[in-house]
């Protein structure tokens, strides 16, 4: 068995080193599938904290989609008990056989990992995701004809739902990794599924391995994904300071933009206004498809509204453009009082539990509940916005409306707060 020299090591652990500089946090989550990837980041991260005050934990997520997941999980559990580290299983039982398989496992697996980082107090977790992925990412979406922010790939570092994820083996070869895992005599296992020509990123692997001949390999993608990465960063900048200029988040989380500086705006910067803000007010995972999108920039040019996001998107007799939430895309949403309502509406209850009836729920405004609220139009709030606004019900009987002037010992906040709609543009 051979040992990797002290400066073959250092650079496998420099992307940590440049992720945390001379701030690392004091927990730092691992995503571990049992497979070589993760596997060399578990043991890069356990020499990296070494010398730091970085506490480690991971975690695996099993799909139960094969029936080896349950021993790679294992194999991934030995070797933190190995090493000292805590790990936990997670399980997802949650595909129903319809839609992007791979997508639904990806969604599942961000959502399961990020509630075990909240329960264990951890706000940065490290994935495995290396220089092949990289370029895979890049080539399938060169494939769908994806603009700058596609071809930038994957961020070293990106915050989702408040957790930051990070990716220290974005400069690594997935060859090198298992070099070093060799080294150290650390097994690991494969996944059949990444011979399965059925999935895309299969598909473009091997494309890769032909295309190299042709000089577009992973290293060149890659580069290419550092570029578009800059790129990137300086067009969120421009649309930023066009936010601040054009845009305003009222209480009830509606956005007005001033129609006629938006109008003048560069196309691909009105492009991404429009798509922060429909991100912003409809609390989507994804931007709206390009097309969908491009339709709607039309039919604002032309001095109409439309929806899209699970927004309305209004143009008034003001000269301005004002996204809201669609009032079809919260019908039927209904909290408990303790609850988020609409996965961004916290309400606080009055101190007096007698103003707080155990029968109590969070349901939008809407009509007739504006219709109980006398002072609605003192808030300066539009009326479309208060519409698709948290108010407490019981049963039919409208208890509180803190947004629309009817608080009664009341309260509700956004989560995140309505200026967060500016430093939510700068993607990473």
């Amino acid at each position: 068995m051979w040992r990797l020299t002290e400066y073959e090591i250092a650079h496998l652990v420099s992307g940590l080193d440049r992720l945390f500089a001379d701030d690392p946090p004091a927990r730092l989550g691992l995503a571990l599938s049992g497979g070589g990837d993760s596997m060399a980041l578990l043991l890069l991260a356990a020499r990296w904290a070494g010398s730091r005050r970085t506490a480690l934990a991971a975690v695996t997520v099993n799909h139960n989609l094969r029936a080896e997941a349950a021993d790679e999980a294992a194999l991934a559990a030995r070797a933190c008990a190995g090493l000292g580290i805590s790990h936990e299983t997670l399980s997802w039982q949650g595909w129903d056989g319809r839609g992007n398989l791979q997508d639904a496992a990806r969604q599942a697996r961000r959502r399961l990992i990020g509630a075990w980082a909240r329960r264990n107090g951890i706000g940065v977790v490290a994935l495995g995701h290396t220089l092949d992925d990289q370029a895979e990412t890049v080539l399938l979406r060169l494939a769908r004809g994806s603009g700058v922010d596609g071809l930038s790939g994957m961020a070293p570092s990106v915050k989702v739902d408040g957790l930051r994820l990070v990716r220290p083996l974005l400069h690594l070869r997935r060859a090198e990794l298992r070099d070093f895992l060799r080294s150290r005599g650390q097994s690991w296992a494969d996944d059949p599924s990444n011979e399965d020509t059925r999935f895309a990123r299969v598909r473009a692997r091997r494309a890769l391995a032909a295309l190299a001949a042709l000089g577009l390999d992973a290293e060149g993608l890659a580069d290419t994904a550092a570029r578009m990465s800059v790129a990137r960063a300086a067009l969120d900048r421009q649309t930023l300071s066009a936010a601040r200029q054009l845009a305003r988040v009222d209480a009830a989380g509606a956005v007005a933009i001033d129609c006629d500086g938006f109008l003048q705006l560069p196309e691909e910067i009105r492009r991404r206004l429009l798509a922060h803000s429909l991100l912003w007010v409809g609390g989507a995972t994804y931007r709206p498809r390009l097309k969908a999108l491009i339709g709607l920039l039309g039919q604002i040019e032309a001095g109409r509204g439309g929806s899209l996001g699970g927004c309305l998107v209004d143009i008034p007799a003001g000269p301005v453009i004002v996204i809201m939430r669609e009032p079809a895309a919260i019908k039927g949403s209904i909290a408990r009082p303790s609850q988020l309502w609409d996965g961004r509406w916290q309400l606080s209850a009055p101190a007096s539990p007698d103003d707080c009836p155990d029968d109590c729920h969070v349901a939008a405004l809407g009509e007739r509940g504006l219709a109980a609220c006398p002072d609605w139009r003192e808030t300066g709030i539009r009326r479309g916005a208060l519409l698709v606004s948290p108010a407490v019900w019981r049963g039919s009987e409208l208890i509180a409306a803190p947004l629309a002037g009817l608080a009664n010992g009341w309260s509700c906040r956004r989560i995140p707060a309505c200026d967060h709609y500016y430093s939510t543009i700068i993607s990473h």
